[in-house]
């Protein structure tokens, strides 16, 4: 019989409980507010928050997500429960010395990394494992949810073993699991002229900071990249999702649409391989927007190659992952 309890934390950034203003408000300010994702002074950056974006940027966004909502509810919000639920029986079956239980807790919006540690600790858990659904670090991505955990056990009597899961970006179950999923959607549709990566980007002044985002996404497309025996000149590195007047990541992924447009390619695939599961960010930005200006700009047909979501390749990847860190001796 198990002895012993593993909690798993699956944490993803969040999605507002729905696809209003009042509810994208909510959502926003607290997303925002994070001194960990926007890195001016509180005196300056809160009242420009509260006074001039909070009243103009809710309904806009609130437009966004309702294009990409849908029965079920937030697209980000369900892959993430699905890809849970098929995780943890995964894990099951193979550590037969131990309960295995994951619990999904998002940074901003609901369920709260505080309920989904609640859940974990109720369940008894005797280790802890936090496991952030994004391949690359970031202070703004992982670095935030992991201090937020640890915010959040500072009030707990009892503390199980913990252990944090930074990165995985150059893991090779999951350059395997990306590529394999690209190679499915190209048996599946013509294959674009181009494969182009596109990374949520980040404020440039992070990266001389000391945050390693950069570096790991432009490893993580290289793996891939080999992976899929790309030569030079059929793939390249972009940045989306900016967000004020500061310089962020180059090149942008916007821009880059625009020149590959003008440039007549025929034909064009977009992965974003920092997205473990489809999100506004993906299915609209990309999938909608990207194609509207690639095409707009004079280019030809666009593909966009859905996350891993709860697919069996990122069931098996973060198996493997997740296998691989723990102190399998005690579990076997």
């Amino acid at each position: 019989m198990p002895t012993k309890t593993i909690g798993i934390l699956l944490a993803n950034t969040g999605t507002p409980d729905e696809p209003t203003p009042k509810a994208v408000r909510r959502y926003l300010a607290q997303f925002l507010s994070d001194a960990d994702v926007i890195e001016f002074p509180r005196w300056v950056w809160l009242p420009v928050l509260h006074g001039v974006i909070l009243r103009v940027r809710p309904r806009r966004s609130a437009g966004l997500y309702q294009r990409v909502w849908d029965e079920r509810g937030s697209p980000l919000l369900y892959h993430t429960r699905d890809l849970a639920e098929k995780l943890q029986d995964a894990l099951n079956a193979e550590l037969t010395g131990a309960d295995v239980h994951i619990a999904v807790g998002m940074r901003y919006g609901n369920p709260t990394i505080q309920s989904a540690l609640r859940d974990l600790r109720d369940r008894g858990v005797t280790h802890l494992f936090i496991l952030p659904l994004f391949p690359q670090y970031s202070n703004t991505t992982s670095g935030t949810i992991i201090k937020e955990v640890f915010r959040q056990l500072e009030c707990w009597r009892w503390m199980p073993a913990v252990q944090t899961l930074s990165d995985y970006h150059d893991n090779v179950a999951y350059i395997h699991a990306v590529a394999a999923c690209i190679r499915t959607y190209w048996t599946q549709n013509p294959r674009g002229e181009k494969l182009l990566f596109s990374f949520h980007g980040i404020p440039q002044n992070y990266v001389e900071k000391g945050d390693p985002y950069q570096t790991q996404c432009l490893r993580s497309a290289t793996l891939i990249a080999d992976e899929l025996g790309l030569a030079v000149g059929q793939w390249t590195v972009t940045f989306q999702s900016r967000f004020g007047p500061q310089e962020w990541l180059q090149p942008y992924t916007n821009e880059t649409l625009t020149k590959l447009g003008s440039d007549g390619l025929t034909s064009l695939d977009v992965v974003c391989p920092g997205f473990a599961v489809d999100c506004l960010e993906t299915v609209d930005e990309i999938g909608r927007e990207g194609r509207r200006v690639f095409q707009e700009a004079g280019g030809g047909a666009f593909g966009y190659i859905p996350a891993l979501n709860a697919s069996d390749l990122h069931v098996q990847a973060l198996r493997e992952i997740v296998l691989g860190t723990l102190p399998r001796d005690d579990f076997a």
